[in-house]
């Protein structure tokens, strides 16, 4: 059976991410000083030290998810090499695994996701707007609660778990709707706003300014689209559309796990901070092995 690697999303960053690959080889250390002059700011002080309040911030966290993701996939590469058929990543997480596959430089890929970072917090500051996850439902109570209740589906990220976006008024409209429909559980997120929604149409249209002026590749291996579910295309400029229209669409993480076992993956590298994607892909299929690549200690090296 063949191994996919995956790269982490937005949520997942923690202050001190990153810093022991860093501190255990100055080639992993040379990625973040590079990144601090790339992005002309100390990220690398952000992320090995914080502040968290800091670090959440969309156009610094996005940024700083990729390189300690990044760090985590050349480090294991350096100390025992894993060969990939595919790569995937949850949103932000799509674009380390662009870069990972060669669509597009370490460089390039830091300046996207700065600036798409960037164009999201703007979209969420013009316009009140939220997120709310929905745990248990029957595919028709989801199209009920979408239905009844104005939102979208932002997320999928099992069977049984997707995320929905809307304005703050149909967030809390969903909460007590899906409460009335006895769905298992709501819960709204504490998200700066309505990620891959129309709300985020403005920062769509600003990012596609910033990626005429970006390089793209021919992927080296297969990457999965969050928003097809299935490989991305070889041509460069199908691949930049997909992503921009990642921004708004939904991104359908089942489906890219579903993907991945059909092309004979069985085993699954998460890297960057925390476990989130491993967590869901276990609860996608519990026979599928997972290793979350987040630590030195993770290695056993």
């Amino acid at each position: 059976m063949s191994n996919c690697c995956i790269f982490a999303g937005q949520g997942a960053q923690v202050p001190g991410m990153g810093r022991d690959f860093a501190e255990a080889d100055p080639e992993i250390m040379a990625l973040f000083d590079k990144a601090n002059k790339v992005l002309g700011f100390d990220l690398k002080k952000i992320c090995f030290e914080g502040p968290a309040e800091e670090l959440t911030k969309s156009n610094i966290c996005q940024p700083a998810i990729f390189v300690t993701s990044y760090a985590a996939y050349a480090t294991l590469q350096k100390k025992r090499p894993v060969s990939f058929a595919c790569a995937a990543g949850l949103s932000l997480g799509e674009w380390g695994a662009l870069c990972a596959a060669g669509v597009l430089d370490f460089d390039s890929t830091l300046k996207v996701l700065e600036a798409r970072g960037r164009f999201m917090q703007e979209a969420c500051e013009a316009t009140p707007s939220g997120m709310i996850a929905i745990v248990g439902a029957s595919p028709e109570q989801l199209a009920g609660l979408c239905e009844r209740s104005g939102c979208t589906v932002a997320n999928v990220n099992s069977a049984a778990q997707q995320v929905l976006s809307g304005s703050k008024d149909e967030i809390a409209k969903a909460a007590e709707i899906a409460k009335e429909m006895g769905i298992k559980r709501a819960i709204p997120l504490a998200t700066a706003g309505a990620f891959h929604s129309k709300f985020m149409a403005p920062a769509r249209e600003k990012l596609a300014a910033v990626l005429d002026g970006v390089k793209f590749s021919a992927p080296e291996f297969p990457v999965l689209s969050n928003v097809t579910g299935d490989v991305h295309p070889g041509d460069p400029d199908a691949i930049k559309a997909l992503m921009l229209e990642q921004v708004t669409g939904t991104t359908n993480w089942a489906a890219d796990v579903e993907k991945a076992k059909s092309l004979g993956c069985s085993d699954f590298y998460e890297f960057g901070p925390g476990k989130v994607l491993s967590g869901l892909i276990k609860k996608i299929d519990p026979s599928l092995n997972t290793f979350s690549i987040n630590s030195m200690e993770a290695l056993n090296v």
